[in-house]
């Protein structure tokens, strides 16, 4: 018996990286895993995420290896896309027990992204994927959980959320993430009445193809052994943050909500 046997997890941004290994995980524990994303071969665009790959996609994966999963291509950023993708899963499976935030990310330079500089469009764009695209998957999933007296939400800041970078670089994607933190701080005040937990999650430098191809190369310490920085003495991995998730989402954390844990290896920002 699995500790998630019976449960209905959604995982956004599961098609490659972070979200994959959480949806793995939740479904390693026994839970049916609804599999969503812009694009459920994103894993595709970087050359490590396509070799880590055990089959077409995270999908696949699952069901392969005996669990039980759907995939649904939708964009958090679209609202209805969002409402229609929950009522999808719910007419799957009956319910929804489960809720990880993982879509976002950040888009531009860090270089080119300093807080006094900001584009337009690319603020936009990121805090709408990231900050909105979070609001709307709670709020679709909300009335399904409180109707059930049950329910765990996980949501995906960042240390760019809780500490600055030392140039003031990819300010749009740390004020988004503190955004989401706070906002589950709000969300665990307003469904802790009705038995639902809601908990961030910050990771710090974890070694996805998206991060090694496109973010650490261009930091203002890209030349830097990142290890020094780091207590562990290493970057972090993805399962790292799953292993962190695994407690959020089991009855580990039953007595845990409105809390943001960095998974980040002892990180030191600043210097």
């Amino acid at each position: 018996m699995g500790k998630l046997d019976g449960k209905v997890a959604i995982v956004t941004g599961s098609g490659r990286g972070l979200g994959r290994a959480y949806a793995r995980r939740l479904s390693r524990l026994g839970a049916k895993i609804a599999i969503t994303d812009i694009n459920l071969k994103s894993f595709e665009e970087f050359e490590v995420e396509a070799k880590s790959m055990t089959a077409d996609s995270t999908v696949a994966e699952i069901v392969e290896g005996g669990g039980e999963a759907i995939g649904i291509e939708m964009d958090v950023t679209d609202e209805r896309a969002v409402n229609a993708m929950v009522a999808q899963v719910v007419k799957q499976w009956g319910r929804v027990d489960i809720l990880v935030c993982n879509a976002g990310g950040g888009r531009g330079r860090p270089v080119d992204t300093k807080a006094s500089s900001l584009d337009s469009a690319l603020l936009h764009l990121v805090t709408s994927m990231n900050l909105y695209g979070t609001i709307y998957c709670v709020n679709a999933v909300a009335p399904v959980m409180k109707e059930q007296r049950s329910g765990k939400i996980v949501t995906v800041s960042s240390v760019a959320g809780l500490h600055p970078s030392t140039d003031g670089g990819y300010a749009h994607y740390g004020a988004a993430k503190a955004a989401i933190a706070h906002y589950t701080r709000y969300l665990a005040q307003d469904l802790g009445p009705h038995g639902i937990t809601a908990n961030c999650i910050a990771p710090g430098t974890i070694t996805t193809g998206r991060i090694v191809a496109t973010v650490m190369p261009n930091q203002a310490n890209a030349n830097r052994d990142r290890t020094e920085q780091v207590a562990l003495r290493r970057l972090g991995s993805v399962e790292d943050c799953a292993k962190v998730v695994e407690f959020l989402c089991t009855d580990l954390s039953d007595y845990v909500t409105g809390q943001c844990i960095a998974i980040d290896g002892g990180l030191m920002r600043g210097n």
